[in-house]
């Protein structure tokens, strides 16, 4: 009986052997994510930072000083410390291990940056330097620590074990070097018991001020908490306030390998609401690191694994990467569902109900938009009722609601876009005639500044209203398309909901784009007030346009290219837009000239790199050449998207738009005018993978998975010979959404040379 007891505990020992290591050779969508990747020359926002997907703490490593795109940089050897938030124009409470002379200002070698602060920066052992979604890791060589960190949506957890035994202090610091600068007005420290430290900082940002609460338990008891207030240390003191530069720092004494953890607890609302996102988020995992880790992975596995890839292990990695990346927007509403407005004023959201926030909708609708609508509706969902939130608490929506602060970066409202494209694909979770009144009240109401100098609505609805456009004195002239996009959009929701006057309205506003059109040059050319076109015009000069060029911006008509084309003529549209790329592929399609504005005329063509031209490769779909739009989109795919530290995307990711587009595009889809009209409808390209399988939502829709199949697909067999939809042959570059979500499958056959033939 024992032998027999024995050979049965051998056979589930190699089973079990077995198994395990046949699961760890099956990697998961999430073990793909690289996020080191383009984290070199990066902005903010962009860094290996634990989270979960739409996080509002998103906790990671800074090593760089205060200025345009701080905060970590793969190359830079070192860390500063390890901060909360690296959301756009906010940031929140680093925190750093030490074991080095505490100083201040002069004198040691551990200064962390020029300017005020304490002295506490570590050099960093690269090559243990680990990351993955909801997880970071290093060792810290001038702290002789081992720093871990993962997070839940409001909280971060900080793991570190010292490897000696001695003295070492934990620095939470709330002044330190971000993108966008920020001052910290008013700010205090208190020990509630040996094992917490509970504080707020105020602090004043680009768009207002903001007060972020934080509740920090240790795992074990720390021998006193110290700080600074300017050049004043404080020593064993229970309570203390202050502004500019100040922080604490709590004592230990430790032995050899000993692991001290934190958990941090933080709220843009009160106190309470701080202490009870932590006990909502963590108090379930006591102080189980590894579980938490394992349960934010889970998070981002199960949004991953909504799409599946088939094709090269390079591929699969940008994919994921950028999957990944498309998801990096903030939740700003505590757990129970509490929110501070713009006003500064506490609301309550009913049950279940979040607040999103982040940088700019700018163009979303050409990349993240379409993926929410496809596999994360619920996303979609909870973004118009953030909007509609704004709306009935301040009059407005807003295309960048950052802290739940109005901001208005980049000056339009796209957000409308996705509002509209979500009531047309039946993503209709929320009060659906507020829904119309917000979208009317955008394209009606002369647009307003807020406190802190936000902006909501079309501060140039008035003289584009009077004009026809926006004149290029008043504002850029990119304004002109933008505010004829959105009509469109308000137009198609008017229409959808049986507002005949206000759709006749807005349609017929919907054509000013052709008010900059100018008839003989073929180019959108600014014009001022009197209606006199733009005098020593050079459609290579960004002066008046918005991160882009004259040439960037003709092309920028996402509702209209039909119309485009006719005012252009087909022959000039093709041969000016190849050109284009041809002119562009040693610049792999980017024109880092125009990441900011620039008056200056550069010779740059295609700018995929920032949001006003990423859809220039799908344009040959509307000028009878849609192999060209095959060759240039995956020519866009290899080029511009890279998969290392040094190389992920030839501009600013934009915290998350490049990424979207990498994953629309790669699965073969595009969205022109943005979902927004009652069929919407998906341009077809040449996809980068030999099979895609998307997992269609069952609540909005039915369900069933929609496969793209590419049959004979290669880097050189980039041009569809023929398609099939559910078995019958498809003679257009258009596919229904409805026909992707209702499931199915589409069957390319590819080649190495174009069928000229094929969708005319």
């Amino acid at each position: 009986m024992k032998t027999l007891k024995r050979l049965i505990f051998g056979i589930l020992l190699v089973t079990g052997f077995l198994q395990n290591g046949y699961a760890q050779a099956q990697k998961e969508p999430v073990d793909y994510v690289n996020v080191f990747t383009g984290t070199s020359n990066s902005r903010w926002m962009l860094g290996p930072y634990a989270g979960v997907p739409y996080g509002m703490v998103q906790l990671g490593p800074d090593n760089q000083e205060s200025g345009w795109m701080a905060g970590y940089d793969y190359s830079i050897m070192n860390v500063t410390g390890f901060s909360h938030i690296h959301a756009w124009t906010m940031a929140g409470l680093m925190v750093m291990p030490a074991t080095q002379d505490f100083t201040k200002e002069n004198g040691a070698s551990s200064k962390a940056y020029r300017g005020a602060g304490a002295g506490f920066h570590s050099r960093i052992l690269k090559e243990t330097e680990k990351a993955s979604p909801g997880y970071y890791s290093c060792e810290l060589y001038d702290a002789d620590c081992k720093a871990e960190l993962t997070a839940t949506t409001h909280c971060g957890f900080h793991k570190y074990t010292f490897h000696e035994n001695g003295d070492a202090r934990i620095l939470l610091v709330l002044n330190f070097p971000t993108e966008y600068s920020i001052r910290i007005n008013e700010a205090s420290f208190r020990k509630t018991n040996d094992h917490t430290v509970e504080g707020y900082a105020e602090t004043q940002a680009t768009y207002g001020s903001y007060k972020l609460f934080f509740t920090i338990q240790f795992n074990k008891p720390f021998n006193s908490l110290n700080g600074w207030c300017g050049d004043t240390i404080k020593s064993n003191v229970g309570q203390f306030s202050g502004s500019k530069d100040i922080g604490a720092f709590v004592n230990y004494s430790t032995t050899e390998n000993e692991t001290i953890m934190m958990k941090v607890g933080l709220s843009l609302v009160d106190m309470e609401g701080a202490r009870n996102n932590l006990k909502t988020e963590l108090d379930a995992f006591g102080w189980d690191f590894e579980a938490v880790a394992a349960a934010a992975r889970g998070k981002w596995n199960d949004i991953l694994s909504r799409i599946e890839v088939k094709g090269s292990e390079v591929n699969k990695e940008k994919f994921y990467t950028n999957f990944y990346r498309s998801f990096a927007k903030q939740t700003w509403s505590d757990a129970d569902g509490r929110y501070v407005d713009q006003f500064n004023k506490i609301q309550q959201l009913p049950q279940g109900g979040v607040m999103y926030g982040g940088d700019a909708f700018w163009n979303t609708f050409w990349n993240f938009n379409t993926i929410l609508s496809l596999v994360a509706p619920e996303f979609m969902n909870n973004w118009v009722k953030t909007e509609l939130e704004l709306f009935d608490k301040t009059g407005w929506t807003n295309n960048g609601p950052t802290g739940l602060k109005h901001t208005g970066i980049m000056e339009v409202t796209h957000e409308i876009a996705l509002m509209v494209s979500a009531y047309q694909k039946a993503i209709r979770d929320y009060d659906v005639s507020k829904l119309y009144d917000a979208v009317r009240h955008n394209g009606m109401v002369q647009g307003k500044r807020f406190p802190g100098g936000g902006l909501a609505g079309m501060e140039r609805l008035n003289i584009y209203n009077r004009l026809g456009y926006v004149p290029f004195e008043k504002d850029a002239a990119c304004r002109t398309l933008d505010y004829a996009y959105t009509d469109f959009c308000a137009a198609q929701l008017a229409k959808a909901m049986n507002h005949d006057d206000d759709y006749s309205f807005f349609l017929m506003r919907s054509e000013n784009w052709k008010n900059q059109f100018h008839p003989d040059l073929k180019l959108q050319v600014p014009k001022d007030s009197t209606g006199n076109w733009m005098k020593d015009f050079d459609p290579f000069s960004g002066k008046h346009w918005v991160e882009g060029n004259s040439w960037q911006y003709t092309w920028y008509v996402p509702h209209d290219i039909p119309g485009l084309v006719s005012l252009m003529g087909k022959d000039l549209f093709n041969q000016r837009l190849e050109e284009g790329f041809q002119k562009s592929v040693k610049h792999n399609f980017a024109a880092h000239a125009f990441d900011r504005h620039q008056d200056t005329a550069f010779e740059y063509y295609i700018n995929h790199g920032n949001e006003g031209n990423m859809q220039a490769s799908f344009l040959f779909n509307y000028s009878r050449k849609p192999w060209l739009t095959q060759k240039y989109s995956r020519a866009i795919l290899e080029k511009f998207y890279g998969n290392t530290p040094y190389h992920g995307w030839e501009g600013d990711e934009d915290e998350g738009q490049m990424g979207g587009w990498f994953v629309i595009a790669s699965m073969g889809l595009f969205e022109m005018n943005g979902g927004v009209t009652a069929e919407p409808a998906f341009d077809l390209s040449s996809p980068l993978f030999d099979e895609v399988v998307i997992h269609i939502d069952k609540r909005y829709n039915g369900g069933k998975p929609f496969t793209i199949t590419a049959i004979n697909n290669s880097a050189e067999n980039v041009y569809i010979q023929s398609a099939k939809l559910n078995g019958i042959a498809i003679k257009s570059p258009v596919l229904p959404f409805s026909q992707v979500v209702s499931g199915g499958k589409l069957e390319l056959l590819m080649g190495p040379e174009p069928n000229m033939d094929l969708f005319k």
